[in-house]
């Protein structure tokens, strides 16, 4: 996955003016331009900063990573509805202890799909949608 330069200082502790002096030194491994925008690549979530040959050892600030955001869509649900006159929402949002339940969903970032065949989720997800980023939940107005 790849991030911004905002991104990758919110990640890191640091100003944006630190990130670009970092890219600009050609400390941070894997980055590259595209057009005018940098694509900071991440490894466990971190950006990899190669380690420079003055001053202190380098101690980033790691932050409370934020919870990630599930996104399940109930195949129960779905076979449900079709018997049903008024659909229930088929697809859950799950972030930290927070659940929402919606019919549409919008992601405002990167995200992946995750399929563990051997290692479901507690409710019986095998496939289900990651991010760390802002998801929208939308529910349909039926009468």
């Amino acid at each position: 996955m790849f991030v911004s330069t905002t991104q990758a200082a919110h990640l890191m502790g640091v100003s944006v003016r630190r990130i670009r002096q970092l890219l600009s030194g050609g400390r941070i491994r894997g980055a590259f331009k595209a057009g005018k925008f940098w694509m900071i690549p991440l490894v466990e979530g971190m950006p990899l900063v190669s380690k420079g040959t003055r001053g202190p050892q380098a101690s980033w600030r790691r932050r409370k990573p934020s919870p990630v955001t599930i996104i399940h869509v109930n195949q129960q649900t779905i076979r449900q509805n079709q018997k049903q006159e008024k659909p229930a929402p088929v697809i859950s949002v799950k972030r930290g202890k927070e659940n929402r339940y919606g019919h549409e969903v919008e992601i405002t970032g990167p995200c992946r799909v995750v399929y563990r065949r051997d290692n479901p989720k507690p409710c019986g997800a095998r496939v289900w949608i990651e991010t760390l980023f802002g998801v929208e939940v939308y529910t349909q107005n039926l009468q």
